[in-house]
């Protein structure tokens, strides 16, 4: 195939190109998150406040093996972007080969290591007792199977930088359906509960990174044979993005992690609560968090391209495709609310929980959808410091005073509004940056220190390729 074929988002209209790529990653997405989500219901079935308590604990760390997950698929997606927006085949299929392998090395240390510390990461997230002994239990499981996801994830990016989110999508629908299928099987034909649920998540994520493989070979030119001299060259390239880019990711983690902790002091309803919420946004709003590796190649093809101002529309597009989707989502969330408290049978603080989140701190996320487009922007303009800045800010220097004080003024209730107030602070300023940084064509500033730092290393990337 033509390299021009390929850099499909060079032309056309880009709120439709948004639309349509967001759309159809956050399909395969949700669906995904959907599983988890009904994980929760039929946890929740079994009637032990514990085990959904654990859950909650077991997904805040397997939210940061995710985000690292993701830091390696942004780097892998924008660089095939960047060289098919440059019409370089062969550049973009070598960068696939050595971004894959480097994805493979990273994912098997990363997930080693969490594995060995998992008691201790769970107990610094304040569960005790039986809690916690099932969710290192459920963890145990499951983060073996990191490395495939990692892989999954990263195949997915490549697929969107080709434009062809369609097979990105079928990639993790297949897990998506395949984790639907085992989890009523496992956790109650075989009575397997917690567990069972475990066991059906690993087998969907290596059902998700062989259905990202598989298209990448019999539809764009598969990998090309590894060589030392291109692994040495493209291991710059990879880590100036992926570095960053797993920096800005693992604070949404952390951030969630510090909020698990502060949750825990009100008890497990309110701990359940938590997950039920954080299980729901993905569900709710996996358009808007399709968004970063959706919108991604259409600024990496455009700016590899030279096209700044039609870097700036996709951009702008980008956000009011983010206003009518909130809108949207938000206004069906307040009225379903009583259905949503009822499926999971929540009472007091769990309720209370979930009627908060299905009313204005739905709205509020309009602004961390407004992060995730300004952090394509800055990942694929070779700008991946500033992900890390906003997405740091947001996560530690604006949520733990915020996540603090709500927690003091309004209680549980508060910790969630302290988390949503952090986003509509950093989201504005991540908006305010981006287009600056799209102004500049990318070029770091002058007068910020961590704007020189990044001008540095942006240097030290575009020589060695």
């Amino acid at each position: 195939m033509a390299s021009g074929a390929r850099a499909t988002f060079l032309r056309g209209n880009l709120f439709r190109h948004v639309a349509v790529m967001s759309l159809t990653s956050s399909v395969g997405l949700m669906a995904v998150f959907l599983v988890d989500f009904v994980d929760m219901i039929f946890i929740a079935m079994l009637g032990k406040s514990e085990l959904a308590a654990a859950v909650g604990y077991a997904g805040a760390i397997l939210f940061f093996t995710t985000s690292f997950g993701i830091g390696l698929s942004i780097a892998a997606g924008a660089l095939v972007a960047r060289a098919l927006g440059q019409g370089d085949d062969a550049l973009a299929r070598e960068r696939t080969t050595h971004a894959l392998s480097y994805g493979a090395v990273f994912g098997l240390i990363f997930s080693v290591a969490i594995w060995l510390a998992l008691p201790l990461l769970v107990g610094l997230l304040g569960a005790t007792g039986e809690t916690a002994q099932q969710a290192v239990l459920f963890l145990q499981i499951v983060v073996p199977s990191v490395p495939f996801l990692i892989l999954g994830m990263m195949g997915g990016a490549v697929l969107r930088a080709h434009g062809d989110a369609r097979r990105a999508m079928f990639a993790t629908i297949s897990g998506g359906v395949v984790n639907a299928v085992l989890d009523p099987i496992l956790i109650f034909g075989l009575d397997l509960e917690l567990t069972g649920a475990a066991i059906a998540s690993s087998i969907a994520r290596v059902v998700i990174a062989g259905m990202a493989m598989w298209p990448l070979f019999r539809h764009h030119g598969g990998v090309a044979a590894p060589r030392l001299a291109g692994m040495a060259r493209d291991l710059g390239p990879v880590l100036s993005i992926a570095f960053p880019a797993i920096l800005a990711q693992i604070a949404t983690p952390v951030g969630q992690a510090y909020v698990t902790r502060a949750m825990a002091g009100y008890g497990e309803a309110a701990v359940a609560g938590m997950a039920i919420v954080t299980r729901m946004m993905p569900v709710a709003f996996g358009v808007i968090f399709a968004l970063s590796g959706a919108v991604g190649p259409i600024i990496g093809q455009n700016f590899g391209a030279g096209d700044l101002h039609r870097v700036r529309r996709g951009f702008d597009a980008a956000v009011v495709f983010v206003a009518v989707v909130i809108v949207v989502v938000s206004t069906a969330l307040y009225f379903m609310r009583e259905m949503i408290a009822a499926l999971f049978e929540a009472e007091g603080v769990t309720r209370e929980l979930i009627y908060l989140f299905c009313g204005p701190l739905a709205l509020a996320f309009f602004f961390p959808g407004v992060m995730f487009v300004a952090n394509a922007t800055f990942n694929n303009m070779g700008r991946p410091f500033l992900s890390t800045f906003t997405n740091w800010g947001r996560n530690a220097v604006a949520l733990i005073p915020l996540v603090w004080l709500g927690s003091v003024l309004f209680g549980a209730p508060g910790v969630l509004i302290g988390q949503f107030a952090a986003g509509v602070v950093f989201g504005s300023v991540a908006w305010v940056l981006a287009r600056r940084t799209i102004a500049r064509g990318g070029r770091p500033g002058v007068r910020s220190e961590i704007f020189g730092r990044e001008g540095r290393l942006m240097a030290l990337f575009h020589a060695r390729r």
